[in-house]
């Protein structure tokens, strides 16, 4: 038995009795505590205000985001224990992690996709996501590298006074003001177009993204009616 089926045996079935499905309901958990869970909770707040007194929008989005503090096979796991527990049934679950200096990341890809998760991975960190939002780039750079970056582009257009931080609340607004969110998604297109998602494999594809994935899936909520 291998690893995958172990773990498939081993958390069991999943007790959906007295649980609905429920149509437009996100559940996005994060590996972090505060930076991703930051960025998507600004994209919700704008989505609830655009979306929140529609009356003629049958189903109001629901977007629950959790950040965890686990990463790879762990988050997977976390994210198994939140999904049997919940009073709902997502019918839409991303996992946000990212690559770091994991041995595990390919695997927990793959064990999230065959538990039916999304995956929004970046390799190697999130910060190269953020980053895109303002420039292209192809570089292998270290994670501490790409936050020197976001320093450097923060300190030269005042952002959030000057400096980035994971904890700031306002990250989204901050860093997606003056369409810099469409560039984002342009830039990580562009860099994901030579990646083969049947033979390629995300750890050795560096820099790397799937967050635009995500971030393009939740847009639709902001489109004009």
């Amino acid at each position: 038995m291998n690893r995958f089926e172990e773990h498939r045996k081993n958390r069991g079935q999943r007790k959906y009795e007295f649980r609905t499905a429920r149509a437009n309901s996100y559940l996005i958990v994060t590996e972090g505590e505060s930076t991703e869970p930051n960025y998507f909770n600004g994209l919700r707040s704008l989505i609830t205000e655009k979306v929140g007194g529609n009356v003629d929008l049958i189903n109001i989005p629901i977007i629950d985001i959790e950040g965890t503090g686990r990463s790879t096979i762990r988050l997977i796991e976390k994210v198994d224990m939140i999904v049997n527990k919940a009073k709902i049934i997502y019918q839409n679950i991303w996992v946000v992690f990212d690559k770091d200096e994991f041995i595990d990341f390919d695997e927990a890809i793959e064990l999230g996709k065959k538990n039916g998760y999304s995956i929004a991975w970046s390799n190697q960190s999130f910060e190269y996501w953020l980053f895109l939002h303002f420039y292209y780039s192809d570089a292998a750079l270290h994670r501490d590298e790409w936050v020197e970056k976001l320093n450097a582009i923060f300190g030269h257009l005042n952002l959030n006074n000057g400096v980035y931080s994971k904890a700031c609340p306002n990250l989204y607004n901050i860093i997606s003001n003056n369409g810099r969110g469409k560039t984002a998604i342009k830039n990580a297109k562009k860099r994901m177009a030579t990646f083969n998602y049947d033979t390629d494999k995300p750890s050795e594809y560096d820099p790397g993204t799937t967050v635009y994935q995500l971030v393009e899936e939740l847009n639709k909520y902001l489109e004009p009616s």
